[in-house]
């Protein structure tokens, strides 16, 4: 009886013991570099339940922070999200892995006028995720409707406006207004961008990142320049807004799924970028941060509204006069220059 007793007791310990261990088990872990405030958090919870992963989440404020974070090898981060020009400066500096679209079942479903642009020729550093557009939003009770980038530098609007804190985007405002193509490598247009904004500042209530959708939907100020995706969200908040792309042409950038080289994890990576392309996956995405699908089917998946918002899905007339950001490296150092005379001018 007494054997007996030790042995049950044996076995259950046994029994506890695997319990423990598998409990104890490490799963994987997948390391993601993201925008602020750019998924839906749901969407991480349901891939880490259904591949019963672990995913460790982290965000940057600007392509410019992303990319010394991966040149210096910092953060083993396995999936990240550049923009157009940043992909194709990494891909120069062979920062990225190549995607074995043979795992991305779901690249099949992405809207041909978003693959195989110059940035990414064939595709094969990255796929697309969102895109859309830089204009102003404004409100309507506050100020008179604004039709050009020019508008931002009348004198009535002083302390009304917020400019994107964004060495890229800002001097692109300027060089539009000008009358200059945003990717011009003459020094001399760049100078004069340069001159603009700094003749602005004095009617800049402030130059902000993330928090500009705040600001602008508590009515601290009554103009902005942001990203589309931010005017869609912004404008559900506060109805008094409204979005327009400026006469003189703006930026139509895309926003796209890569992996660094250095990815100890690459297969995962590749089932997460296949994953947020399933079309509902995307669109629950769409639908909570505003931005623009580039997977047809997804945008079906939205509610009318979004189908229908010119803010998110502009005509084709509309984004007539654009332009896709290209890759500045040769001329970095005076982009680099150039801003900081501007944030640093009183």
């Amino acid at each position: 009886m007494k054997k007996r007793k030790m042995g049950i007791m044996l076995v259950l310990m046994l029994v506890s013991l695997s319990i423990l261990t598998a409990c104890g088990e490490k799963k994987p872990i997948l390391n993601v570099y993201n925008w602020g405030d750019y998924i839906d958090k749901d969407v991480l919870e349901t891939f880490e339940e259904e591949f019963d992963v672990k995913v460790r989440y982290s965000d940057f404020a600007t392509n410019e922070d992303l990319y010394v974070k991966i040149k210096q090898g910092g953060g083993n981060y396995d999936v990240i999200f550049p923009s157009d020009y940043m992909i194709e400066r990494m891909i120069k500096e062979d920062l990225l892995a190549k995607i074995d679209k043979y795992n991305i079942p779901n690249y099949e479903k992405i809207d041909g006028r978003f693959l195989n642009l110059d940035y990414d020729p064939n595709n094969e550093y990255s796929i697309p995720y969102m895109w859309g557009t830089v204009g102003i939003i404004y409100n309507k009770t506050m100020v008179d409707p604004l039709t050009k980038w020019e508008d931002l530098w009348d004198e009535k609007y002083k302390g009304e406006i917020i400019m994107l804190k964004s060495q890229r985007d800002t001097m692109a405002v300027a060089l539009k207004k000008l009358g200059y193509s945003m990717n011009t490598r003459n020094i001399e247009e760049l100078e004069e961008a340069k001159e603009e904004l700094i003749e602005q500042k004095p009617l800049v209530y402030s130059y902000l990142g993330d928090e500009i959708k705040d600001q602008i939907v508590a009515e601290n100020a009554g103009i902005g320049v942001v990203w589309s995706g931010d005017a869609v969200t912004m404008i559900r908040e506060n109805p008094n807004l409204e979005y327009v792309i400026p006469e003189e042409g703006t930026n139509l950038w895309f926003d796209a799924m890569a992996i660094p080289k250095d990815s100890d994890n690459k297969e995962l990576a590749e089932e997460f970028i296949n994953f947020m392309s399933r079309p509902e996956i995307s669109a629950k995405n769409a639908e909570y941060i505003g931005y623009s699908t580039p997977i047809t089917e997804a945008k079906e998946l939205l509610p009318e509204d979004l189908q229908n918002s010119l803010v998110a899905y502009p005509q084709s007339y509309m984004i007539e006069n654009v332009e896709i950001f290209k890759d500045p490296t040769d001329i970095i150092g005076e982009y680099d220059r150039i801003w900081t005379e501007i944030m640093s001018e009183e």
